[in-house]
């Protein structure tokens, strides 16, 4: 079983039931979720040992959260108790040609406010295989940022391979924020993960051809930012989630990768025609699929076709966390994803 580990924040998620609006909500859906730790789910129910870090009030919600965690096999061994309080979003589930919409309210969380010293970085790495982090960390603030640094360092010191979601969030910061932050810190990365809008963004490499918004995608362009993002870098892989969005309700899902290994020209998966339910951790999803498929198969395009089936499957299922096994994911990656009823 291998160890892998995922730092960043869990934040308290209140969405409209069904698809209500802010305005007309009486009540809020209760859960937990964020990018980080979607992902440590993800690998737990895949059978990694998986470890989540962060921060979190040592008060009941801050415990709720703890033991949302813990339902799903993750580890929180290293969570330090301290702060204030627990990070909200706000969920209004979209439809059809209305777009969902986010609200945060995670001003001064208490992973906002790590300090120094409060994680054993050495410790949490003993034995550990991979490290997971998103670009939405460091634009939590300048102390998630230095301890992105000192993670990434003992992760690398420890020889545990590192993998970054960009995952560019304009709510937290700004491009030039984010790039000034992002583009000293993929010295650390050796697998890159990004999609049309968080490559332009976070590291100012735009995909020419392609207009998301029009449900249009260019391949080719596509596959020259996967290179020139190896190139510059020297990642050891690239993945590049795209979506086309036909409305809120309609997405076409696939990815592409770019490696040493299988890849060494750009690969791009199978493409799916998802009906969604919830898109919120899809890329989460993406990100830990991938994850577990580079540390269990030898054929890195199996690796990506694993990714995108669990993405694929998340986006069926409400909440952020990815809830299904090896087994339901294996059976649509090699499938027809026709959806029949298991008897």
């Amino acid at each position: 079983m291998k160890k892998v580990v995922t730092f960043g924040e869990i934040m308290l998620r209140l969405s409209t039931p069904g698809f209500t609006r802010f305005v007309q909500a009486q009540q809020f859906d209760v859960t937990y979720g964020g990018g980080e730790a979607n992902v440590a789910v993800a690998l737990s129910n895949y059978g990694m040992d998986s470890y989540f870090v962060s921060r979190l009030p040592a008060h009941e919600i801050g415990q709720s959260a703890v033991n949302h965690l813990r339902r799903f096999g993750v580890k929180d061994d290293f969570i330090v108790r301290a702060g204030e309080r627990v990070g909200i979003y706000f969920l209004e589930s979209g439809a059809s040609q209305r777009a969902s919409k986010v609200v945060y309210d995670r001003a001064h969380s208490a992973v906002s406010e790590i300090r120094p010293g409060e994680v054993d970085w050495e410790k949490v790495f003993d034995g550990a295989a991979w490290f997971h982090w998103t670009g939405i960390t460091p634009a939590l603030g300048e102390n998630p940022r230095s301890i992105i640094v000192d993670a990434c360092k003992a992760a690398k010191k420890a020889g545990a391979m590192v993998s970054c979601d960009l995952n560019f969030r304009k709510k937290l910061w700004t491009e030039k924020e984010a790039q000034a932050t992002m583009q000293p810190l993929m010295q650390y990365v050796d697998v890159c993960i990004a999609n049309e809008e968080d490559a332009e963004k976070s590291l100012g490499l735009k995909a020419a051809e392609s207009d998301v918004d029009a449900g249009e995608l260019d391949e080719g362009s596509y596959f020259a930012v996967a290179r020139q993002l190896k190139k510059q870098y020297g990642f050891k892989a690239v993945a590049i989630t795209l979506r086309e969005s036909f409305s809120a309700s309609r997405n076409g899902w696939s990815a592409l990768l770019l490696d040493d290994k299988n890849c060494v020209q750009p690969y791009r998966s199978k493409r799916y025609d998802i009906q969604i339910v919830d898109r919120v951790g899809g890329g989460d999803s993406f990100a830990s699929g991938l994850i577990y498929g580079l540390l269990s198969k030898s054929d890195t395009r199996e690796a990506l076709e694993f990714a995108v089936a669990a993405s694929c499957l998340k986006q069926t299922i409400p909440g952020d966390f990815n809830l299904v096994s090896v087994d339901e994911v294996e059976k649509l990656a090699k499938g027809s994803g026709s959806g029949r009823v298991e008897r």
